[in-house]
C-alpha cells in the first residue's frame, strides 16, 4: 500500500464530506467542491477521519488510493483556507489591473489583453506588477495562474515577462563578437 494512502485525511470542525458510491463531495466555508470516486479505491469514514484503502492488490489500484487521498485532502484544505498563487509582471510599462472577475494585463502588446476568470476564482492585484489567484480547487487555480504566465512568459535574455513569484529564471548570455 502506498505511504500517502495509508494515511488519514483528517475533517476539520465545520467541513462536511459526504461519499456516495461515486462521488465525494466536500463542503465547507470556502466552497464546495466534487470529485468522481475511482472504482480502485474504497472510502471509509471514521469519526473525523477519511481512509483511502485499494480495491485489490494491483499495482494501478496501489497507486490509485494515494491520488485519490492527497485529491480529497487538496478539496479539505481548499474549502477551509483555500489556495492561491502570486505572480509578478516584469518589464517597462508591464502592468496589471483587476476590475472584478476581469484581469486587465498590459505586457507589451500592441492591444491590452483581457482575461476573464472562471467561476471560483477570485484575482486581485496589490500593485500594479503584482497578481494574486485565489479560490478553493487547487488545480483550477493553478491552471489559471499558468494561462496567465503563458500569455507573456519570461524571456531567457532580460527576464521579461510574467513569473510566479518563487520562479527563478537563469538569464543567457549574450553573443559575444
Amino acid at each position: 500500500m502506498s505511504r500517502i494512502g495509508k494515511m488519514p485525511v483528517a475533517v476539520p470542525a465545520g467541513v462536511d464530506v459526504l461519499v456516495k458510491d461515486d462521488q465525494i463531495s466536500v463542503k465547507g466555508a470556502g466552497g464546495s467542491l466534487f470529485l468522481t470516486q475511482n472504482a480502485l479505491v474504497k472510502v471509509s469514514s471514521d469519526a473525523g477521519a477519511l481512509s483511502f484503502q485499494p480495491a485489490n492488490d494491483s499495482r494501478e489500484a496501489n497507486a490509485m488510493s494515494g491520488t485519490m487521498r492527497q485529491l480529497v485532502n487538496n478539496m479539505v484544505v481548499g474549502v477551509t483556507k483555500g489556495f492561491e498563487k502570486k505572480l509578478n509582471l516584469v518589464g517597462v510599462g508591464y502592468k496589471a489591473q483587476a476590475q472584478g472577475a476581469k484581469l486587465n494585463l498590459t505586457v507589451g502588446y500592441s492591444h491590452p489583453v483581457n482575461k476573464d476568470m472562471p467561476a471560483g476564482i477570485t484575482v486581485a492585484t496589490p500593485t500594479p506588477t503584482e497578481i494574486v489567484i485565489k479560490g478553493a480547487d487547487r488545480q483550477r487555480v493553478g491552471q489559471v495562474a499558468a494561462e496567465i504566465r503563458a500569455i507573456r512568459p519570461p524571456e531567457p535574455y532580460k527576464g521579461k515577462g510574467i513569473r510566479y513569484s518563487d520562479e527563478k529564471i537563469t538569464i543567457k548570455e549574450t553573443k559575444k563578437k
